[in-house]
């Protein structure tokens, strides 16, 4: 099939995610024909710095050779069998070695099959603990404004990005939003690395009020990548975990997108030295190869589950695809290159490119800020640096700079206003340095 007759069969029949279809009009979908390392390759030999790991699941490049060899290996053995009764290697491995990584207690694993279903799992986990623990009326969930947990109406219902949202809401569940973190624009004035977290007053008083119907705090660690990137210290988290305690209310944390080395360590709730109720983890768990998605529960909520039947307090939440052997196999690998190849050691000398880079990029005139948290960072685009006033988003700024990073050899898929980087985290040095001056150069393009 030739490069004609692909985008008009895609054009015919295909209906593509995040997308305004009437754009491929003017700007048809690449073809991509294999990956190389940290680039794509289309059908025309043109190649592509993944500078966002492909919708953040790239981990070490693409066809890593281990991760490969690891889904070639299992192919040989079983694809998939079902998961309820039955159980094999690769899943108690795997749960075996997050439970000894992720933060202390969190020691039951259940698997679902994208970050979504994940998010929904934790929701029904939490609300079905208190319905089994003696307080019904816990029934509600807190998450921030901007907030982004996933496009399935329970994840949905707990998002804040009213883009994703606005359309479906007499569908999705009531329940509290609280003013999130903004440090850019920080209404106390206040810097990020030095302020007290004056901002989390908002979320002291939601559950001051609200805390007898108030199931769970569900929030993105760190970074809210949706949002724009929003960076915040981990102050905040160390605050939530203290009110969450005072209250009796479980802490979800959303690691979909910031798990796995992401923020520079492997999770992100390290950086607080504190550990949800409830970690759900998606996205870079199988290195970019297979869907996948956990959440890692502690032994006091699964234990409220546990139970002779006929008392009918099972977990009844299940997938297809649960616990994939495939997909458990790869993520498995995974975390032996973590181990091996010492990935997370290697992360400094990336990140202070990142910094160096940042530090210029931050001098143009339309740039508001530079941010980063470990591999992840951030460029904020701004019609006046003084007043921090964005582009209207009529005007599509970032897309234009998606555009010109795609003319330039990069894959850059900036966040409204917000052109981020989140690359594979072992991408070599030079590679880097190509993708960000890329991203300088295409800024300069649309905002000159």
């Amino acid at each position: 099939m030739n490069r004609s007759e692909l985008l008009t069969l895609d054009r015919r029949h295909v209906w593509h995610p995040c997308t305004q279809e009437k754009d491929h009009e003017l700007m048809p979908p690449i073809p991509i024909v294999r990956g190389e390392g940290v680039r794509l390759i289309d059908m025309e030999g043109n190649s592509y710095i993944d500078g966002v790991s492909s919708w953040w699941v790239n981990l070490f490049g693409h066809n890593h050779p281990r991760l490969i060899r690891a889904l070639q290996e299992q192919s040989q053995k079983i694809s998939h069998h079902i998961f309820a009764g039955f159980t094999h290697q690769p899943a108690v491995e795997l749960a075996s070695r997050l439970s000894a990584l992720a933060p202390e207690g969190l020691e039951k694993v259940f698997y679902t099959d994208n970050g979504s279903s994940a998010v929904e799992a934790a929701l029904k986990m939490s609300f079905q603990c208190w319905q089994q623990s003696g307080k019904p009326d816990k029934t509600r969930f807190v998450s921030l404004t901007d907030a982004y947990h996933g496009e399935t109406v329970g994840a949905l219902s707990v998002s804040g990005c009213e883009l994703y949202r606005d359309v479906y809401r007499p569908i999705l569940t009531e329940g509290y939003f609280v003013q999130g973190p903004d440090c850019f624009r920080c209404p106390w004035g206040q810097q990020r690395d030095s302020c007290a977290a004056e901002c989390f007053c908002a979320m002291e008083q939601t559950l001051a009020e609200n805390h007898e119907q108030i199931a769970a705090v569900i929030l993105e660690p760190l970074v809210q990548g949706a949002a724009g990137m929003r960076i915040y210290p981990p102050l905040y988290l160390r605050k939530l975990r203290a009110l969450c305690d005072s209250y009796d209310v479980h802490y979800i944390a959303d690691e979909i997108a910031v798990g796995f080395g992401r923020t520079g360590r492997f999770f992100a709730n390290e950086h607080a030295g504190v550990a949800p109720d409830l970690l759900c983890l998606s996205k870079g768990i199988t290195g970019g190869t297979m869907p996948l998605a956990a959440v890692l529960a502690t032994r006091k909520i699964y234990d409220a589950f546990y139970d002779d039947y006929v008392n009918l307090k099972a977990f009844l939440h299940s997938h297809s695809y649960t616990g994939n052997p495939l997909a458990c196999a790869v993520a498995v690998e995974t975390l032996n290159i973590f181990a091996d190849e010492q990935v997370l050691e290697n992360l400094p000398e990336r990140m202070a490119i990142l910094d160096r880079h940042g530090e210029a990029l931050a001098q143009l005139p339309q740039v508001g800020e530079f941010r980063r948290c470990g591999m992840i960072a951030a460029v904020e685009l701004v019609t006046d640096k003084a007043s921090k006033e964005p582009y209207p988003w009529q005007q599509r700024r970032g897309y234009q700079v998606y555009q010109q990073a795609l003319r330039r050899g990069a894959l850059l898929r900036p966040l409204g206003n917000v052109v981020y980087f989140m690359p594979p985290l072992t991408i070599p040095l030079g590679e880097l340095e190509t993708l960000l001056e890329i991203a300088r150069e295409s800024i300069l393009e649309v905002t000159r």
